[in-house]
């Protein structure tokens, strides 16, 4: 056996297998093979999307379940020993893995990350590979880990769920190194993950090992709204069971639990006597964990702040998608540097985290809007003479036909996409929230005459609304559809099917922004929800420019007065340059304003101007493209393409060479994709029959284009199938048939002679024996691609 001649697949089997069997390794408890450990990014094409490549490692190596502590990348034998050391290690990086090898079969070439000086990567033999007692003893010992009681918490189980459920790889980093952090003694932690990345499921395992190494045994968990603390307690700390977990309701303390859930409202007043976290003994909790710490808790005079000193003995982890840095407030000052950051743009690319488009609409009064002199409101107050502008709409001035077109707008982008998508409008206050609702309900009475829940006004001052929130978040209910609010949707709400983010508020805080854009993000792939769009009426989007903005925006999208609300098929791939916006939110009552109003006067000038009468359009329209290097490009879809194109392919005859090489053109057109070149959305503006091929070259090339069925016909010219039998021309012709309906994707997979019109000449099995075995078969379909394109 020539081990030259051996796959990738047969090394791993043959060499690599038993050189870790060998020394030491469990298969089955400790080694896992071909380990994808991302989704792969959902690449969206107007109304289409489609994943992109998971990364996968040939090995992942664990001391226990969930802790892993060295990566394997496998080359087939023509391959040098360490050529696969460069992807190792980048994975290596991401899952934060000390131990890296690259094998070929002949040994292994190790890389040792916990070498600061001297010989960090060292050829072994396959009888010399490393036993995993070695490598954890190796670790702990680098950091600092491996004194008896340290050792025991860091080797502590992670609770192993029932239904198979285990943590992702950014989850399972994020529990070890907060648990290795409490292990060395550090008693101040700071947790930063993008919404939806699972932050809660992260605490109950960190609580989990903790709890069962027997070092935190009463905990204290804090939030700021009702509804999560019965979603953390009855969901993901669950496994617990309810004999040890109580929540705080109505300042009552009860001391014979563990694990507290507890508002900081709750627990706090304004007197002392409302104190009741005081009832608790100073040395009553050995860990208190702040969930969303981004709302204050780092604020000397915050109520957080009260409770967090007074349990100062405890291990305190602050978890947040959004760490508050003002010269005012600082989580890092208070927590330390975060001991794991996992960002929205990384889970975006990971495909854990749902992309979004940006739909930007401007109207002809945003940039100002002048009464007339001695102009009088709705009210018969005379509206003083001054230039008002996006800051002041909603908060000094209501221009009631302002609002009715944004509520026209959000309605004809429901009406062309899905009526039922559940919609968020994030409003200037309580009294916007709610003319937004009368406006949204004056647009959509079809459907509101029907199911009165259609729209609702979810804010902190309505009972009723706030009674809507468990169905509006619930993935089964269909109503409320449309939600109208301020503040209270803002943070700590699973909204995990809502496809449309409304703007209407002027957002100036980072901490706010990435906040409100985190309510879009989950993804639920059984229900269709892959990706969501932000309709932005306060250019809040500009925020997308800011350093501190770490998302990538799908699509850019504004509009003109005759222009479809539903933007043109295309994606986007940078950051979003723009200016900062401005405007600032007020006081709130749990997350909402108190008051309608904004600004005291202290003249009998009205809080609000309320004016009518006025002629408001949309102002404009531009399709903004961003670079690589994230800077704005405005131009047509064709010429974006062809800047990205020629990016990737210096010439048409780099791009002819790189396509004829392709074993699956599909796979080519997905590296397209991830790169920005969008075939769908192109076929919508150049030409729905032309080739991807033809696409291509035509946009970046100049090429004169081909259809797919001009090509099909050159095929049938040259007379090609003649040396095939009967059933095998047959099933060549059906399969450029497919193809000049289709593309050239529909016939590169076997599965397709499954299908009409394959299955009236016979079985799969039959067809492919008409060509021979199958690698006859297959190689007869790539000649069948080769001549297809033999006219390019």
């Amino acid at each position: 056996m020539n081990k030259k001649n051996l796959s990738e697949r047969d090394i791993c089997t043959k060499y690599i297998t038993p050189a870790i069997k060998k020394a030491g390794w469990d298969i089955k408890r400790q080694v896992r093979e071909e380990k994808s450990f991302t989704d792969g990014r959902i690449i969206v094409q107007g109304k289409l999307h489609t994943r992109g490549r998971q990364k996968r490692a040939d090995y992942i190596l664990y001391y226990k379940s969930d802790i892993p502590i060295a990566i394997i990348e496998a080359k087939d034998n023509k391959h040098s020993l360490g050529a696969g050391m460069q992807q190792a290690l980048e994975y290596a990086e991401i899952l934060q893995i000390p131990f890296v090898f690259s094998s070929n079969g002949d040994g292994f070439l190790f890389h040792d990350k916990t070498i600061n000086e001297g010989q960090i990567e060292t050829e072994l033999s396959l009888d010399e590979f490393p036993s995993p007692e070695y490598l954890w003893n190796k670790y702990l010992k680098h950091e600092q880990l491996d004194e008896a009681p340290v050792r025991k918490i860091v080797e502590q189980d992670y609770h192993v769920d029932e239904d198979g459920m285990t943590p992702r790889y950014y989850q399972a980093n994020a529990i070890n190194r907060t648990v290795e952090a409490i292990a060395k003694g550090q008693d101040r932690i700071l947790l930063v993950m993008a919404t939806g990345t699972g932050k809660t499921y992260t605490a109950f395992n960190i609580v989990w090992r903790l709890w069962k190494a027997g070092v935190k045994k009463r905990i204290l968990f804090l939030a700021d709204r009702n509804a999560l603390l019965t979603q953390t307690k009855n969901g993901d700390f669950s496994p617990f069971g309810n004999e040890i977990m109580h929540i705080i309701k109505n300042r009552k303390i009860d001391k014979a639990y563990e694990i507290y859930f507890a508002l900081y409202q709750g627990l706090t007043g304004n007197e002392d006597f409302k104190n009741a976290y005081k009832e608790f003994s100073p040395d009553f909790f050995d860990l208190v964990i702040i969930d969303e710490c981004h709302r204050g808790s780092a604020s000397e005079a915050s109520a957080w702040r009260e409770v967090l000193d007074y349990f100062s003995s405890a291990t305190q982890i602050g978890m947040t998608a959004t760490p508050k840095e003002t010269k005012d407030v600082s989580n890092i000052n208070y927590f330390g540097e975060p001991v794991y950051t996992y960002t929205l743009k990384q889970g975006i690319e990971d495909g854990f985290l749902a992309p979004y488009k940006v739909i930007k609409i401007n109207t002809s009064v945003d940039d100002e809007w002048r009464p007339t002199k001695g102009l009088r409101d709705k009210f018969g107050h005379e509206v003083e003479d001054r230039i008002y502008n996006l800051r002041d709409y909603d908060r000094k001035l209501i221009i009631d036909e302002r609002t009715q077109l944004v509520a026209r707008k959000i309605t004809e982008y429901l009406k062309a996409t899905d009526r039922f998508a559940k919609t968020i409008v994030f409003c200037v206050d309580i009294d916007h929230a709610n003319r937004m609702r009368q406006a949204l309900i004056n647009e959509n009475a079809d459907l509101v005459s029907k199911h009165p829940h259609y729209v609702v006004k979810i804010t902190g001052d309505d009972e009723v609304g706030k009674r809507e929130l468990d169905n509006f978040t619930d993935v089964e209910e269909r109503f409320p559809v449309i939600a109208t609010t301020s503040k209270m949707l803002t943070t700590g709400i699973d909204t995990k099917m809502v496809k449309l983010v409304v703007l209407e508020a002027n957002i100036g805080s980072m901490t706010e922004f990435k906040q409100i854009i985190g309510r879009g993000t989950r993804i639920r792939e059984a229900e269709g929800k892959m990706f969501f769009s932000i309709m932005d009426f306060r250019r809040a989007t500009n925020l997308f420019a800011d350093p501190d903005f770490d998302g990538e925006p799908v699509q850019i999208y504004e509009l003109a007065p005759e222009d479809p609300v539903v933007p043109p098929e295309e994606e986007e791939n940078e950051e979003t340059p723009g200016n900062d916006p401005t405007g600032q939110d007020g006081d709130e009552i749990n997350g909402e304003r108190p008051d309608i109003s904004i600004d005291e006067e202290e003249d009998d000038r009205p809080k609000k101007y309320h004016v009518n009468n006025v002629a408001v359009t949309i102002a404009n329209e531009r399709v903004h493209y961003y670079g690589a290097d994230g800077k704005l490009i405005t131009e047509s879809l064709k010429d974006y393409t062809k800047q990205n194109i020629k990016r990737e392919f210096a010439s048409r005859e780099v791009f002819f060479e790189k396509w004829n090489a392709a074993e699956k053109k599909e796979e080519l057109i997905k590296e397209l994709a991830e790169h920005g070149i969008l075939l769908e959305a192109l076929r919508e503006e150049v030409g729905k029959d032309m080739d991807a091929f033809d696409l291509i070259c035509h946009i970046a090339f100049d090429q004169p284009p081909l259809t797919r069925q001009e090509r099909a016909n050159n095929v049938r010219k040259r007379n090609y199938f003649g040396k095939y039998n009967e059933v095998a021309c047959e099933v060549l012709d059906k399969l450029l048939e497919k193809y000049e309906e289709e593309g050239i994707v529909s016939i590169e997979d076997t599965a397709v002679l499954k299908l009409q019109p394959f299955s009236q000449l016979g079985t799969p099995v039959k067809l492919v024996r008409a060509f021979g075995k199958r690698p006859d078969f297959e190689k007869a379909v790539k000649e069948l691609e080769d001549q297809i394109y033999t006219t390019a």
